[in-house]
């Protein structure tokens, strides 16, 4: 998993934190025990570390029988290096540096790899105080807005020992910081990425280029000696080789087509500078924050993606396209517990649609409700009376006066197709299925009123229930409860990690322009 642990140790703090030394993982369970594989603490250090503990981390590390977390046999491991680099670039995480006394914390360490049994203690108790401030700092309530639908699911800043526990039983605690493994993958490839970003791009020269023809390897004039400048090239007045690798790298890690042409979007993104990228990539490591730091299983919906991920046991294990709202009914930044599904569902038909699509059929062609497999009811509660198409004022409700509740029958053309995956909520928001699977061939794929639709149910359900979810009968709005309620997190991510680099999606909510400012200016 991590190609050179020693590389990681020896490059600058913002080399650190690469995405070498930052793969994905989930880890967040509440016992203690030592290490697999690490080496047992010399008796000298273990009564070190019993008089050098205090208060509940005494505690904590006499349920360990005084087995350290960051000494290895009678040295310190490469994680107190890794916390420490994590530590002085946690600017990047919302933080202040200096809360954490990093120089203090180095330099406890730099005595400590004299091998003194005494500077080993100390310098354990340093680095776990050090750790837990800096995860609960992470763990921080968040200051994105997310609408929590189930108290559970409310994000709680562990306790210092919590903290400790957790980290207390996983396999390699070097893997552990290295992966920052208390926190949602997402978050820390992304962080990743904005150490990559920020160390490749962000000192360059800020140079505005004119507007133009396209640029592209051959030409000469001073556009290309611009751009040449602008990427950080030596001076020159021609479109060579080095020019067109250097803008090929620019256009990879700005989610661009690769293609060492600088035409309309790249010459935007150029002229734009780091500072935007960088405040965008901030704010959408907040979004990332709010996401689940645990290995348990539950859904992730990006609306800006418009796609969908199923993690397990810390990893992805399917994912698939969906279709979210459109740019006037946005799909929200929620989370909640899905608990059950819906199979046969109704289709409740909004009100505009009602107006647009099925009075004029109605009134002008005569058509029957029922034939056009829909039924009009007495009101929006479970107990409404289904109407006769007679009784209905036709014309107050196409001039919008009167509200008709009209609902689809179950069937193949349901707009919410065979079932739907309920996680119950005042905003009307659910995931289901759709009878129309060419929509989800559009690049975008923002069609909906609000809900998501999947693009595969039937995969999402097996999933789910761990068999296939096949109606019992023809009845419509059968209810099937999941075996164990399944948390559903929707999101924003307008900047996310990729194997490659980033992706810079479109803003099509325009959520991002005011936080961004806001970032901006902590």
């Amino acid at each position: 998993m991590l190609s050179s642990h020693a590389g990681c140790l020896r490059a600058p703090a913002w080399r650190r934190l690469s995405l070498t030394c930052l793969a994905p993982l989930l880890v967040l369970s509440i016992s203690a025990s030592p290490a697999l594989g690490q080496a047992r603490p010399t008796a000298a250090v273990s009564a070190e570390l019993r008089s050098a503990m205090g208060g509940k981390l005494k505690a904590f590390y006499r349920a360990r029988a005084w087995w350290p977390l960051w000494i290895q046999g009678d040295t310190l491991g490469p994680e107190a290096d890794r916390l420490i680099a994590l530590i002085e670039s946690s600017d990047l995480d919302g933080l202040d540096p200096a809360d954490f006394d990093p120089e203090d914390l180095r330099d406890v360490v730099e005595v400590a790899r004299s091998g003194s049994p005494e500077a080993l203690a100390r310098a354990e108790v340093r680095l776990s105080r050090a750790f837990a401030a800096y995860v609960r700092a992470l763990r921080r309530a968040p200051t994105v807005k997310m609408v929590y639908l189930d108290q559970e699911l409310v994000p709680e800043q562990p306790t210092e020992i919590e903290v400790l526990r957790a980290a207390g039983v996983e396999t390699s605690m070097a893997a552990y910081v290295d992966t920052m493994g208390w926190m949602n993958p997402i978050y820390a490839q992304l962080r990743a990425r904005l150490v990559d970003y920020h160390e490749n791009w962000s000192g360059l020269p800020e140079i505005v280029l004119p507007p133009g023809p396209t640029l592209r390897s051959g030409m000469k004039g001073e556009r290309v000696a611009l751009l040449r400048e602008r990427l950080g090239l030596a001076p020159g007045a021609g479109f060579d080789k080095p020019l067109a690798a250097k803008l090929k790298a620019f256009q990879a890690a700005h989610g661009l087509p690769a293609d060492a042409v600088a035409g309309a979007k790249t010459l935007a993104a150029l002229n734009r500078g780091s500072a935007w990228y960088e405040h965008l990539l901030r704010l959408n490591l907040e979004r990332a924050r709010v996401l689940p730091g645990t290995r348990k299983r539950y859904v992730v919906v990006d609306a800006a993606a418009a796609r969908l991920w199923l993690y397990e046991d810390g990893a992805v294990v399917d994912t698939m396209k969906v279709i979210v709202g459109k740019p006037t009914e946005p799909t929200p930044m929620l989370a909640g517990m899905m608990r059950y599904a819906v199979v046969n569902p109704y289709w409740n038909v909004p009100p505009d649609l009602v107006r647009k699509r099925i009075v004029p059929r109605v009134v002008e062609n005569g058509e029957s409700l029922n034939a056009m497999g829909y039924e009009a009811l007495s009101d929006w509660t479970h107990d409404a009376r289904i109407l006769d198409q007679s009784e209905i004022d036709w014309t107050a409700v196409a001039a919008g006066s009167q509200e008709l509740r009209v609902r689809q029958l179950p069937g193949k053309t349901n707009s919410m197709g065979k079932m739907k995956f309920m996680f119950p909520n005042d905003l009307g928001i659910y995931l289901h299925d759709t009878p129309e699977k060419a929509l989800f061939k559009q690049e975008g794929r923002r069609f909906s009123s609000g809900c998501v639709r999947v693009e595969d149910a039937q995969r999402l359900a097996l999933w789910l229930f761990g068999k296939p979810l096949d109606a019992p009968s023809e009845a419509p709005e059968q209810q099937v409860y999941l075996p164990q309620p399944v948390p559903v997190y929707i999101t924003y991510m307008t900047a996310a990690p990729t194997d490659t680099g980033i992706a810079f999606r479109e803003d099509a909510y325009e959520r991002d322009a005011a936080q961004t400012e806001q970032f901006a200016g902590r």
